[in-house]
């Protein structure tokens, strides 16, 4: 699998559950962020990822990481995609935000750890903290998109 653009993205979204990615691409398109890539197959999107995220590049891609299939998925995903890709910018959605959950992703290898609301508009604050995150963590200097 390659993605659509043919060149690594600014946010990809590993989302198992459509319904879900379609809302949060949505959410961060309005509130200003960029061209978001979904990809709801973990194991694709693990070599996808590790195959442009394994040299660093001029541009930042920020991968969300959003995986339902188990408690633990998430955590699994991101521990596994930082040891195939460690120069990529890895974030995790989890259900809380509770010590013990967030530290856990955060020692898997996420850069930050965002909740994953039910409610509408504190979903909608959450994607615009995400936009914010990749805003400030992109470079400076960088040319072109």
């Amino acid at each position: 699998m390659t993605f659509t653009s043919g060149r690594q993205p600014a946010i990809a979204l590993v989302d198992d559950d459509f319904h879900s990615a379609r809302l949060m691409t949505r959410m961060l398109a309005a509130h200003g962020g960029p061209h978001v890539e979904r990809l709801s197959d973990p194991e694709t999107a693990a070599e996808t990822l590790a195959a442009t995220g394994a040299v660093p590049s001029d541009g930042q891609c920020m991968v969300v990481v959003d995986l339902k299939s188990s408690s633990n998925a998430t955590r699994d995903f991101v521990q596994r995609l930082k040891v195939q890709a460690p120069h990529l910018l890895v974030v995790a959605m989890a259900p809380t935000l509770d010590r013990e959950v967030r530290n856990s992703l955060l020692d898997a290898g996420a850069a930050a750890v965002f909740e994953r609301h039910g409610e509408l508009n504190a979903y909608r604050r959450e994607a615009a903290n995400i936009v914010g995150f990749w805003v400030r963590s992109q470079r400076l200097d960088a040319v072109g998109t």
